[in-house]
């Protein structure tokens, strides 16, 4: 008797032991799952994001050019020419072994000249803070169209949180006719029901089922395309965590304000240019060469030679047109103005109904609690009288439908209003991806 009472003790610890292991790895299988990992996930899979690189190189490919201006500049020219005379002494010098040159008509010249910018009147400077400034502006333009992804993944990810809470409802809603069930079938037992009654109660059941093969259908599709967006699984493991409350602010800080700003600089230098080029230039160069005449002018044969110096340049062409540029932009950064404004207009109005739906989802939610409270009540009071067979199955149902109807409205309610305050949040620019 003590050994099978000992082997059956020991098959519960082997049991224990399997399950406690079993347990952790079941766990380990599931994977949790929160709206900002989405907005990053999302972010990083999303094929413009590589733009970012390509504009970030872009501006060190033109900022590093522009730097080049301060290298020296090297420069080979050569020329052949034929002239129709040439300078000709018209008397003789009566000295013993001295005869004046003869020059040939045929001429040859080639040099090479190195140029140092000492100073350019601000011109490659310019060129570098434009390079700059337009980079950020890119940067973010690209922003911007990242908004409006994660206006899809809040769709995707509140649309799955909306389907597990009407699972769930699902779920209370397939008790309640169960119990039903039951009720109506010892009813029948005790010959107080009809049979009519079990098979109008296992119809909504079978309706119930229904709409739970519909809802997981949705899910189904709706973890799929959240997977696309994300680039990882998500399946019936993954646990998809239902956000906090965000703190609501009132600032507006998009990335498109920001992009305004910068545009606004790059006309800001534009005038600076405009005023570089109206600067002297100053360089140094040197110059050598291989060239008959060189620059004796006494001799007509091949020669090497060489210069330097320093060299002004100034010119003042543009001074006919730097009215007219200014004017220009002006008008440009005006423009702009009026773009920056239309844009806080258009938001403030998107933030206003925004507001307004916020506000109006948790009044509803306030009146579906008391609405739910009555329904449960009204219910609970009809399922004691099917019990005593003084209300059809068909009343019952009845009532049945309308708490969980109660039940889905605030599901939904909930669920709008959380969908309403992150929409907010990436209205006003209060998204922070890490």
């Amino acid at each position: 008797m003590y050994h099978a009472n000992n082997k059956n003790w020991c098959k519960y610890l082997v049991l224990l032991i399997v399950a406690s292991v079993y347990v952790p790895v079941a766990k380990a299988q599931s994977s949790q799952l929160t709206i900002q990992e989405c907005y990053q996930l999302a972010r990083k899979n999303y094929p413009l994001i590589k733009q970012r690189d390509l504009i970030t190189k872009t501006k060190d490919y033109s900022v590093s050019n522009a730097s080049k201006g301060y290298l020296p500049a090297f420069s080979v020219n050569g020329q052949a020419t034929y002239q129709s005379a040439v300078t000709t002494f018209p008397f003789t010098i009566p000295i013993k072994g001295f005869t004046l040159p003869q020059y040939s008509k045929d001429q040859y010249k080639i040099d090479g000249e190195v140029d140092q910018v000492i100073y350019d009147g601000g011109v490659i400077k310019n060129q570098k803070q434009t390079a700059e400034a337009n980079e950020v502006i890119q940067q973010q333009s690209l922003e911007v169209e990242l908004y409006a992804l994660y206006d899809r993944v809040n769709q995707l990810f509140f649309g799955t949180l909306l389907i597990d809470a009407q699972l769930k409802q699902n779920d209370l809603l397939k008790q309640d006719v169960q119990n039903g069930i039951d009720k109506a079938k010892a009813q029948v037992a005790n010959g107080t029901a009809y049979r009519s009654s079990v098979d109008e109660l296992e119809a909504q059941l079978l309706q119930t089922d229904q709409s739970r093969i519909e809802l997981l259908a949705n899910k189904k599709a709706y973890f799929n395309m959240l997977s696309i967006f994300i680039n990882r699984p998500v399946d019936d493991n993954t646990v998809i965590e239902k956000p906090a409350t965000p703190m609501m602010a009132d600032t507006v800080s998009r990335p498109e304000l920001l992009s305004y700003d910068y545009q606004k600089k790059t006309y800001d230098l534009q005038n600076d240019l405009l005023k570089a080029q109206l600067r002297p230039k100053f360089s140094f160069f040197v110059q050598g060469g291989y060239a008959r005449p060189g620059l004796d002018p006494l001799s007509n044969n091949f020669q090497w030679y060489y210069i330097g110096g320093l060299k002004l340049s100034w010119n003042f062409a543009s001074l006919y047109t730097l009215k007219n540029q200014r004017r220009i932009i002006d008008i440009d950064k005006q423009n702009l103005d009026i773009q920056k404004e239309t844009f806080l207009f258009n938001t403030n109005l998107t933030q206003k109904q925004q507001n307004a739906d916020i506000a109006k989802y948790e009044e509803l939610m306030k009146t579906d609690d008391r609405i739910i409270a009555m329904r449960e009540s009204v219910k609970k009071a009809a399922s004691a009288q099917l019990e005593n067979g003084v209300l059809s199955a068909h009343d019952y149902i009845t009532q049945v439908d309308a708490e969980d109807q109660a039940r889905q409205n605030l599901i939904l309610h909930e669920m709008q209003l959380l969908q309403e305050q992150y929409s907010y949040q990436n209205t006003i620019g209060n998204i922070k991806i890490q």
